[in-house]
């Protein structure tokens, strides 16, 4: 069966990886002429660090990322609201990685050339078009720099992973409309610091105003005792570019959006101060799509479901898909079912995440805080927001996200 992948991102590799496992050769098409590390950090949640591990890449995804321990929550002044144990301490199978966008995307690459080929991965190549007959799909393609057009290519089955602005996903869906905004404002940088707290510890700062998350991703940067430390902030606003995550931000617009927290582990104040480089990007998710599948051609990834990134879930969802999509293909042999039995196996779960990350994800922890104390410090938090109120809400946001804590599963 051939198979194309259109898209080099994290979703397309898996894909490509997930299906050679299963005895498919399938070619990936990406439109960047030269694939480079960008972006900053992401989680790797338990759920998506097994399907990698089932790939044979848990070593080299430990080597290239900081294990995840801690889970915590802080009001804007720095007083803590909750804390989770997770990955090793929190009794996990499979440990969440704290890692760089870009190095996980190279690691997958490097690992598909070296499993499928060299030419399994063309780069410079973008989709323009598709089109079907009863014998299989006929993609079209231009340079992705020049835009020459690049002679048509023919396959049994074509998968659009390519992301947010998917144009395969613009070719199925035409009238599909503009992304939803969220009227928040994405500040994305990385410092170089000391390391915190136990060394893993994800943090959520802030409240209704503003918020911030805080991880590393690379511990002994360059040789030395720091880490590289990824941050994100989200603020109010409209910035003025749509869906471009590599926009460099204005750091005067956020280096004193916390300069009331107040951590005795982390200056936070220096954190976003020292930033190396900031990106600004508006947090946009798509309305969740009532259809994948079209024949022969199916979605993946964000071009399927793409949600805002809070819970850290986006690329862990990809991941998810790959394996399914992968089992389908090696389980049905008309091409046309097994988009359909991986769409119906998929889509209403991941279209939940999406309407769940609208609700802020496990963040409404600050929310409920913040309205309960009125915006101001607390004494005692079991008497603004108990432990185990706490408990049940992170615990069922990991349920619907499918990844569901050894106590509760």
């Amino acid at each position: 069966m051939d198979i194309a992948i259109i898209g080099g991102g994290i979703g397309g590799l898996t894909t490509a990886l997930a299906l050679h496992t299963r005895g498919f050769r399938p070619r990936v098409y990406e439109a960047t002429a030269e694939l480079k590390p960008l972006g900053v950090g992401i989680v790797i949640h338990p759920y998506g660090t097994k399907e990698l591990a089932d790939l044979g890449l848990a070593e080299e995804l430990a080597d290239n990322s900081v294990e995840a321990t801690d889970s915590m929550f802080f009001n804007r002044f720095g007083q803590q609201i909750y804390a989770d144990k997770i990955g090793r301490r929190g009794g996990y199978s499979y440990l969440p990685h704290l890692v760089h966008r870009g190095t996980l995307q190279m690691m997958l690459y490097h690992a598909v050339a070296e499993r499928l080929g060299p030419d399994a991965v063309m780069l410079g190549q973008a989709c323009v078009g598709i089109e079907q007959d009863d014998a299989g799909a006929t993609v079209f393609l231009k340079h992705g720099k020049t835009g020459a057009e690049i002679e048509p290519i023919r396959a049994d089955v074509v998968i659009g992973a390519d992301g947010v602005r998917s144009a395969v996903r613009a070719q199925l869906l035409p009238d599909l409309g503009h992304p939803h905004y969220s009227g928040i404002t994405l500040w994305r940088g990385v410092t170089r610091a000391k390391p915190y707290h136990s060394g893993g510890a994800i943090l959520h700062i802030g409240d209704k105003s503003g918020r911030l998350i805080v991880y590393p991703i690379v511990n002994n940067i360059d040789g030395s005792e720091l880490a590289l430390t990824n941050w994100v902030i989200e603020l109010p606003g409209d910035p003025e570019v749509p869906e471009d995550w590599n926009r460099k931000g204005d750091p005067a617009k956020v280096e004193h959006a916390f300069d009331e927290c107040r951590l005795d582990f982390l200056d936070v104040q220096a954190l976003l101060h020292d930033a190396e480089a900031i990106y600004e990007y508006p947090m946009v998710d798509h309305e969740p799509l009532g259809r994948w599948s079209f024949g022969r051609v199916t979605l993946l990834g964000d071009a399927a479901h793409a949600m805002y990134p809070r819970g850290g879930n986006g690329s862990n969802q990809a991941i998810i898909d790959a394996r399914i999509l992968a089992d389908s293909l090696a389980r049905i042999g008309n091409p046309v079912a097994a988009l359909k039995s991986y769409e119906d196996e998929r889509r209403e779960k991941a279209n939940a995440v999406v309407i769940a990350n609208r609700g802020e994800g496990p963040d409404v922890l600050m929310t409920i805080v913040d309205q309960r104390t009125n915006g101001e410090r607390f004494d005692d938090i079991e008497k603004v927001l108990p432990a185990a109120e706490a408990e049940r809400i992170i615990s069922e946001y990991y349920r619907l996200a499918g990844m569901a804590r050894p106590q509760n599963a």
